[in-house]
């Protein structure tokens, strides 16, 4: 069987952070382990605290498992370590409620590593089927793909930033942890930084800097998706737009203006992508579209205030903001 987890030197480790999984994850943790690949790879868990079983779900399916305290839980530095623990050349990260959508996901994605100077590949993701329709429009709009591999390169530093514009540097680093992989060997010689949030693209900027390849594989997916609140959206997006700034310097609402001018915009694509979705009944489509202003709103707001927080240098109640903003997200 492919998934060799007594095999000292699998080709691939399949890493997932956990905190009590839930139902969900026994799902997640038989379609890892019934992936058809041509080489061994093992599935390898960090618990930083669970309570509801998940550990021992974890163990009686025979995967390593490491726990920590929850306090020492943080996006990048937990899956740094798991690049240094992983035994595989290749170390795929994922997360406890990403359920690969077929059995070649693990191959398809690890395939882009034959190229050397790649050095990090991730996928699309699928809305579940109770997805909200905002949140499909948003996994749409950031990680979806389609057609052949698209590769991202740059000849060097300097034509990063001075041939490239604020988006197109945004576009070439876009990664995400939800479903990727790594090399091994490019993740320890640049790790992942201790990072509250956007981890991912953060390696991706190192990683393309250094002269590394970064691929996103839209030709697999993982079906994944959360019903968040409007609240914990608008934090996120303040988070991710903050992040964003500090790396390349975009500005995508730049004037106070600018978010009720996009929102405007956004309101009438939103619209019409909540009355195309025939998931939704006619009840269910009047709510969401009452609910669309406040929505795309919010979201702009975060595209503006997540930069100024950098400007203002995060100082006394932009201080303490940024602390409501990042609990829990």
């Amino acid at each position: 069987m492919p998934f060799a987890p007594d095999d000292p030197h699998p080709f691939v480790t399949v890493f997932i952070p956990t905190w009590n999984g839930g139902e969900l994850f026994e799902e997640v943790l038989t379609e890892l382990k019934a992936q058809e690949t041509s080489w061994p790879y093992e599935i390898f868990a960090i618990d930083s605290g669970s309570k509801d079983g998940t550990i021992e779900r974890l163990k009686r399916h025979g995967i390593r498992v490491t726990s920590i305290d929850n306090s020492e839980f943080d996006h990048g530095l937990t899956r740094n370590r798991a690049v240094h623990e992983a035994r595989g050349e290749i170390v795929a990260l994922t997360v406890q409620d990403a359920t690969p959508e077929s059995r070649d996901w693990l191959h398809r994605l690890v395939s882009n590593f034959e190229d050397q100077e790649v050095a990090g590949a991730y996928c699309n993701q699928i809305p579940r089927p109770n997805c909200s329709p905002f949140l499909k429009w948003r996994l749409q709009t950031w990680v979806r793909g389609g057609g052949e591999p698209e590769v991202r390169q740059v000849s060097s530093q300097e034509a990063f930033w001075n041939d490239l514009d604020h988006v197109e540097r945004w576009r070439t680093i876009a990664f995400d942890n939800v479903a990727s992989a790594v090399r091994r060997r490019v993740a320890l010689e640049y790790p992942f930084p201790r990072r509250r949030f956007g981890e991912d693209v953060t390696w991706a900027k190192g990683a393309i800097l250094a002269g590394y390849k970064i691929v996103m594989e839209p030709r697999v997916a993982v079906i994944h998706s959360h019903d968040n609140s409007i609240w914990y959206e608008f934090r996120r997006a303040y988070l991710d737009h903050q992040n964003v700034n500090n790396l390349v310097g975009l500005r995508l609402a730049p004037r106070l203006r600018n978010v009720f001018e996009y929102a405007a915009g956004q309101s009438r694509h939103l619209a019409k992508a909540v009355w195309a979705d025939r998931d939704l009944s006619i009840p269910e489509k009047i709510w969401w579209t009452l609910k669309i202003p406040l929505f795309t709103f919010t979201q702009n707001l975060a595209q503006f205030l997540g930069p100024l927080s950098n400007q203002q240098g995060r100082r006394g109640l932009w201080k303490i903001w940024d602390k409501i903003a990042g609990h829990h997200v």
